[in-house]
């Protein structure tokens, strides 16, 4: 199962990348371009050099990768899923982690979005014979990209089929101190990332970046 991620080179992706690898799972590690990609390969393997992990174009990972996280800003996911839809393989599942943030005068919030998600908005770009799912926005980055920082914290996943949404919890599953937690169909995304919004509310009030979010009673 190949997995890649779109944007491997930035915190979030670059993390991601090193905890799926360390729980030996192959990983093409995706960027604009390839020496990028090469330099990050090289950077996680500086503390493990056996990690399953390739560097490649986002193009390749389109092309190679049956599911591929989508790990960049909001505007260049809308523009790789608007320019690149025709190229994705039936049956490749397409994981959104982003969230459409703005910020006025620093005061963060969600930019408006016809279709009520960032997920359900590139949704609505993709052939039907592509799968989708949505997770990961309400953990920080910052902590993800902290890769000897337990993660110990829950997290949602939203899908459009059950399929979908238990493919991804089962490779997400797979790293240490993160709980998934079902959250339904893809419209789900909408409160996930107002989740997402209420945790940088929250990290900025207490002058931390590592505010997340954990269910109890399931």
């Amino acid at each position: 199962m190949q997995i890649g991620i779109i944007g491997g080179t930035g915190a979030e992706g670059r993390g991601l990348a090193a905890r799926l690898a360390a729980a030996s799972l192959p990983v093409q590690v995706g960027s604009r371009t390839i020496d990028r990609a090469r330099e990050t390969v090289e950077r996680i393997r500086a503390a493990n050099a056996s990690l399953p992990l390739t560097a490649a174009s986002n193009d390749e990972v389109i092309e190679q990768s049956a599911i591929i996280f989508l790990a960049v800003p909001f505007a260049g996911a809308v523009e790789i899923v608007s320019t690149q839809a025709g190229r994705f393989k039936p049956g490749t599942l397409l994981v959104d982690l982003t969230v459409p943030l703005k910020f006025d005068g620093g005061v963060p919030a969600l930019e408006s979005i016809p279709e009520g998600s960032a997920a359900e908005h590139l949704r609505a770009r993709l052939p039907p014979q592509v799968r989708m799912a949505a997770t990961l926005k309400t953990v920080p980055a910052a902590v993800l990209g902290h890769v000897d920082m337990m993660l110990d914290c829950d997290e949602f996943v939203c899908g459009d089929s059950p399929e979908t949404r238990a493919a991804v919890m089962d490779v997400l599953g797979r790293i240490p101190g993160l709980r998934l937690i079902d959250a339904g169909d893809l419209d789900a995304s909408r409160t996930l990332e107002r989740m997402t919004l209420l945790a940088i509310r929250i990290n900025k009030r207490y002058r931390v970046r590592t505010a997340r979010f954990r269910v109890v009673g399931v």
